[in-house]
């Protein structure tokens, strides 16, 4: 099929935008897709950096918070009383935990962690948590992320 794609790729590339589907060339691929729409594109890339905050964040607590993590939201709040970095980077995250409690904000962050499935509540009992292999997701998601030289040293407005 690979093959025939290949031969074919020009042709085939037409007939699927007349359905509606773009097919994409990579490196050892081919990927359809559908045509966004721009909200869809702008709600995608808000969902990006929301993970893009919440990563930076757990990383802050703990540079090994990663797949088989284990950790419990009262750990975090107890770290915020000694590290200054952890707290302000919590309070940033208020525009998606919208609270004042840091450790109603810290369990509102680890449960979009959850129903986006990169944590799992381990310990009900003790409020446990362990950060799941799709966690690596995000970290790929991230470092894939390359800015060029000129916008690195640019001041957002």
């Amino acid at each position: 099929m690979f093959s025939f794609i290949d031969e074919n790729f020009d042709a085939l590339e037409d007939y699927f935008l007349e359905i509606n589907y773009i097919l994409t060339q990579g490196i050892e691929y081919y990927h359809f897709t559908r045509p966004e729409q721009k909200a869809d594109i702008t709600r995608k890339l808000e969902q990006a950096f929301r993970w893009i905050d919440m990563v930076d964040f757990f990383k802050t607590y703990d540079s090994s918070f990663s797949s088989g993590f284990r950790f419990e939201p009262q750990s975090i709040a107890v770290e915020l009383k000694v590290n200054a970095n952890l707290k302000s980077k919590l309070k940033a995250l208020k525009k998606y935990t919208q609270t004042d409690n840091e450790l109603d904000g810290i369990k509102k962050l680890v449960e979009k962690l959850k129903s986006d499935g990169f944590v799992e509540l381990e310990n009900e009992i003790s409020d446990s948590y362990k950060v799941l292999a799709s966690f690596s997701y995000l970290e790929t998601l991230i470092l894939s992320i390359n800015l060029s030289e000129e916008v690195q040293d640019e001041i957002p407005e």
